[in-house]
Order: structure tokens, then sequence, then C-alpha cells
């Protein structure tokens, strides 16, 4: 669609092809209607038209898998829409910005796009906006190759909606924890947890399977790409290749008629780990190297000047920074079944290397994230002069709830989750040997320790997490609407954090191991849970120490 035919079409008119576009998945007709009105509103001083064509351009560009592009056009939009006001236009376009930029490694972005769009779904005032946006915020996580906390706010999104979801809530909630659950299961299954690994992909497939009718009710062809390529996904890492592969076709086909170039690509990748199961190796690494090729060629051209040639140039995809690691592993397995020693070596210290790459993004943007939400939380508290009646229920020397906070919230959450017959588990942490540290280092080495143990708390769990310290060395965690096993999953990554942790910048020789025990409602009674917590933490002692142990 050159711009020439464009020229003396009202812009109202041009706005309304573009969202039909946008609805029919025609990716190049849509940007070019969206680019020409940009420039017309622009240069007509229409700034309503001007931010809707912007966040369209951004759309497209987004599922063209021009992630770059996208983000330097979603900038430009909301410079545009932000002083409109808080509107749910401004929350979508900073949702998909913040995943093109955690799909190119800019964590710190991603988190910052997340964190801002949460914040106008609060001042909007609506509940679904706020669930999509928590929904946002996870997959930032999963990206950044931590599920555990991706499910965690996936979660509380799941609750804030319960039973009123629409089609389209239902699609986002289901596939997104779907791709938590697979991320889960890699680590699980190449980790320390193995034995989670198989219940781990058993959920993942009833996520799935749940997902799939959804997004066919909603009939977006992405929607409709994507969960199938979810459950082909999950159906190959079980070893089930015969129903996989219709799946995987049917979304790669998909994915090259509607042009969703990164999808295209992901699906690829999986039928050469299909081929490489079946024991093809030979047709693997053909396949694989044919994709490498066409990646390395298109992310060569990222760097177009998109005001110059938006018109003109179509959209150059960067190859994102997790599909690059899964090419590497895939390659790596396909060159070592071939006996391709130099290039099976290649492709696992290229694997290392970006591992280690995302591992430092996300720790350094994660310190950014909890830094900000620490400020932001502290100046709302002192702006509402609510913060001497909040001292109250905060111990002074962590900054976590105390027990008159303990008095205060956990019975109205047990009431609500006996009411609802929803889920509630409590878990009592011990600090081990906490008396030693301060007999061994000094009592101000121990506080120090506490409140790190408690900065560890509050960045492995979720804002509707109840965290208070017990007693001198002991915490208490209360989980709404998480049942054990998920309850123990993040216990055991809070367990693992704090086993790595640098504690010896702290002191010399200084070790922190934790003991940690779970109780789950029923019973619906604050003494009774506790109880049963105190005495799973004392099994985990007998066992052994630095383990979690259920009630």
């Amino acid at each position: 669609m050159s711009p020439a035919a464009l020229d003396g079409v009202p812009l109202s008119e041009l706005l309304a092809r573009a969202r039909l576009a946008q609805q029919q998945a025609r990716l190049d007709d849509g940007l070019a209607l969206a680019d020409a009105v940009w420039h017309r509103a622009d240069a007509e001083g229409f700034i309503n038209e001007q931010a809707e064509a912007g966040k369209l351009r951004s759309f497209f560009r987004l599922r063209m898998g021009d992630l770059p592009g996208m983000l330097e056009v979603g900038e430009r939009a909301l410079r545009l829409m932000r002083p409109l006001g808080a509107s749910p236009a401004t929350c979508e376009l900073l949702r998909w910005m913040s995943l093109a930029a955690c799909e190119l490694g800019a964590y710190e972005q991603g988190l910052a796009c997340a964190h801002e769009a949460l914040k106008l779904a609060g001042e909007l005032g609506d509940v679904r906006l706020h669930a999509v946006a928590l929904n946002g915020l996870g997959a930032c996580f999963e990206r950044m190759g931590d599920p555990w906390q991706a499910e965690r706010l996936m979660s509380e999104a799941a609750g804030l909606l319960r039973t009123n979801a629409t089609p389209y809530e239902r699609v986002v909630t289901l596939t997104n924890l779907c791709t938590v659950a697979l991320g889960a299961y890699h680590l699980q299954r190449d980790g320390a947890a193995p034995e989670q690994a198989t219940r781990t992909l058993e959920r993942a497939l009833e996520l799935a399977r749940e997902a799939r009718p959804h997004s066919l009710q909603l009939g977006d062809r992405y929607g409709i790409a994507l969960t199938a390529s979810n459950f082909g996904e999950v159906l190959l890492l079980m070893g089930r290749l015969d129903e996989a592969e219709p799946l995987l076709i049917e979304a790669r086909d998909e994915s090259q008629r509607a042009g969703f170039r990164l999808l295209d690509w992901r699906l690829r990748c999986m039928l050469a780990e299909l081929h490489l199961a079946r024991g093809q190796s030979n047709a693997a690494w053909q396949q694989l190297q044919a994709l490498r090729e066409e990646t390395a060629a298109l992310g060569a051209d990222a760097g177009v000047d998109l005001e110059a040639s938006a018109a003109t140039v179509a959209p150059q995809p960067r190859v994102p920074l997790f599909l690059s690691l899964r090419l590497h592993h895939a390659s790596y397995r396909a060159a070592r079944a071939l006996a391709l020693l130099g290039p099976s070596l290649f492709h696992l210290e290229q694997a290392r290397t970006l591992e280690r790459r995302r591992a430092v993004g996300q720790l350094m943007a994660q310190s950014q994230y909890f830094v900000s939400r620490m400020e932001a939380e502290f100046a709302s508290d002192a702006a509402s002069g609510s913060s001497r009646d909040a001292a109250e229920f905060k111990d002074p020397l962590t900054g976590l709830g105390n027990r008159r906070c303990l008095e205060a919230r956990l019975p109205p959450l047990l009431r609500a989750a006996e009411q609802d017959t929803r889920p509630l588990t409590v878990a009592l942490i011990d600090a081990d040997g906490l008396r030693n540290i301060n007999e061994r280092h000094g009592h101000e080495t121990g506080d120090r320790v506490l409140q790190e143990l408690a900065q560890l708390l509050r960045e492995n769990t979720r804002g509707s997490d109840l965290l208070l310290r017990w007693s001198g060395e002991e915490f208490l965690v209360v989980f709404p609407d998480t049942v054990a096993d998920r309850a123990f999953e993040v216990c055991e990554r809070i367990r693992a954090s704090v086993s790595v942790h640098p504690w010896h910048k702290l002191a010399d020789g200084l070790d922190v191991t934790l003991s940690m025990g779970l109780a789950s409602a029923p019973p619906y009674g604050t003494d009774l849970l506790i109880a049963r917590a105190n005495a799973a933490v004392e099994r985990a002692k007998h066992l052994g120490r630095n383990r979690v142990a259920l009630a």
C-alpha cells in the first residue's frame, strides 16, 4: 500500500482501516495505514489521532517481530499519551513495551514499563486492567529466567479475576502461566529438583489444554497460533511426538501466513527439536543452520532510521535473547549427536555466555526495580500521613510486619479463604544457628543477617503475601491463594537464594541457612496453622537443617 494511495483519505477512515487490519492480523497493510495517520496527524496537529496511530504502529511492529523498532515508536507514542492522562490504551502500550524490552534482554526498561502500567491500572481502578498488568509484570520475570516470581504475580492476577474473566483475559492468564511452567520445567529438569519437573510439565499440559478453546473462541490469529505452539511444545517435551507435530505445524503455518516472525522462528526451532527427539539429527542440524543464518542476516539490519523509513522500509527484527539461547542449546544437541565437536563446543559456549548475561541482567534489573518499589511505598506512606500508624505494625529492625500485624491481618485472610474454599499456606522460617552467629561474629552482624534475610524474602514473594518477623530468629510468611506445592517451590527458591548469598561480605566464614516448615489450611485457625508449621520446622531441623518440610 503506497503512501500516495492514502492521500486525501480522511484520518478517521484511515484509523478505522488500521483497526480492522489489527483485528484481521494484516500486518503490512496495518503498519502502512498507521504510519500514514501518524505523519499526517503530526503535520496537522491532531494529537489524539496521532497518539492512537502511535499505539497501532507499536502493535504492528511487535507482531512483525521488529522489537527495537517497536520500542522506538512506542516511546514516541507515550510522549503524546502520558500528558492525556491515565488510560487503558496507555496501560496496554506499556505492557507491550515491557514484553519487547525483556525479549531483547533490556530488563530494566521492561520492568519500568510494566511497573508504570501497573501504577496506571491502579489509578484507573479497573480490576481487569490491573490483572492484565500483573500478568505483564510476571511475563517480564519469566523472560528474565525467574518463573517462580512470574507465577506468583500471575496467580495473584488470576485471583483478582476469579470467575469474571473474559476470553481475552483467560487466554492471557492461561498462556502466560503455561509459558512460566515450561520455564520452571527446564530449570527443575536440569537443576536441583528433577523430581518436581514431571509434575510441573503436567501442570503446563493442563494450562495449555485449557487455553486452547478460549483462544479459538476469541478468534485472534496470534492467540490461536500461540496456544497451539504451547500445546505442541508441552507434548514434545512429554515425548508425545505424533500429537505434538500437527499442532506445531499448524502454528508455524499460521505464523508464516500472518507474518508473526518471532513466533515462526520459535516454532521452526521446536520442529527441529522434534527431529532430534526422533533421532533425525542431520535433518535437525540442517533446519537449525538455516534458521541461524536467517536470524543472523535479519538481526544485522535492525538499526534503520525509523522516521525516515517508516513508510518505505520493512521492519527488520533483531533476535531476542531467549530465542538465541534456545537456538544455541538445540544446535549444541544436534552437533553433539552428529559428533561435530567444534560446532558443539561453540554452541555450548555461546549458550553459557547468554545464560550469564541473562543472570547478570536479571540481578541488576531486580535490584533497581525493588529499590524503586520500596521508595514509592515509602513516599506513599509519608503522603498519606500513615507512617506513625504503620510503625506500630512493623518490626523496627527488618521493616517486616510484627505480631500485631499478624493479629490484624491473618484472621480476615483465613475467613475469606474458608468462605470461598480457597487455599492458603503458612511458612515458618528459622535462621539456623543465629545464636551462634551472634556469639561468634557479634550482635551487629546478627542484626545485619536478619535485615538481609528480610530483603531476600521481599524479593522472592508477591506483594499480596504477608511477611512477618515472628521471633528473634524466625520469620513467618502467609501465602494467600496458594496450595502447598506452590508454596514449597517458593520456599525452595528462598532457601536456595539464602544458601548462595554472599554472607562472607558481612564477616569472614559467615554462612547462613534456613529451616522452613509449611502448613496449609484447613484448619482455618491461626494457632493451629502456626503450630503445624512449627512442627514441620522441627522436622526440617531433625533431618539436618537447610531444608523445607511439609506439615
